[in-house]
């Protein structure tokens, strides 16, 4: 039930609250989307490309979550790339606790799974940061986000992000045999840093058997063998 309020009061607050639509915003995005982005506050740049690393992070951790749970993960790590935590606010309402994964990797979540995948997506992550932070107009930026509906929900939707995190990570621990203990609160109470410095650390899972058939300890030799 708190997601699914937190959901509808984000909801309200970009439909009601926020500032109003800037009408070069179609041109904005158009511009951010195709890197055109000379004269383009290196900021938004960044803001912009970040919350593009934002939905891999979580579909890093939800599409393993998803499995056994009432509903699939993917129709919302999908959307989540359009509309951020406006999609994934659902799905949290409707998971429950779910620290364990039976049966095989597919090759999409193999790969998502991969440290040197994890890595990849730190890197950029950090590198998108660094850019904005040394090179962004912070008097600009501010502007902006107190005029514009896309740069405004933008900004929020990065921090509805960033403080949700929490939410699936010690079930995404358990998953890899971590306890959830000072790792934990060291990776929740770094927003967005804590999240992709876990991601390019993190072990790899461990599937379990599946319940109808015994578990292959020669595979899983295998398994931590390439680990």
């Amino acid at each position: 039930m708190p997601f699914f309020l937190l959901w509808l009061g984000f909801i309200s607050y970009a439909a009601l609250l926020a500032p109003p639509d800037d009408p070069n915003t179609l041109m904005l995005i158009r511009q951010l989307a195709t890197g055109q982005w000379q004269g383009i506050n290196p900021l938004i740049v960044a803001l912009f490309n970040i919350m593009g690393i934002w939905p891999l992070v979580y579909a890093s951790v939800l599409l393993a979550d998803g499995r056994g749970q009432r509903v699939p993960a993917w129709p919302f790590v999908t959307a989540s790339f359009g509309v951020g935590a406006f999609a994934l606010l659902p799905y949290l309402g409707l998971r429950r606790s779910n620290p364990t994964f039976v049966g095989e990797k597919g090759s999409l979540l193999a790969l998502l799974d991969s440290r040197w995948t994890g890595r990849a997506i730190a890197l950029g992550g950090l590198a998108l940061l660094v850019y904005g932070v040394t090179a962004g107009d912070w008097s600009d930026f501010i502007a902006q986000w107190r005029t514009s509906k896309f740069i405004h929900v933008m900004s929020l939707d990065f921090c509805a992000l960033a403080l949700l995190f929490p939410a699936v990570l010690a079930d995404d621990m358990t998953r890899r045999g971590m306890k959830a203990d000072w790792r934990f609160w060291g990776v929740a109470v770094l927003p967005y840093l804590g999240a992709i410095a876990y991601l390019a650390l993190r072990p790899r899972i461990q599937p379990n058997a599946a319940p109808d058939r015994p578990q292959d300890d020669t595979a899983d030799l295998k398994a931590n063998s390439i680990s």
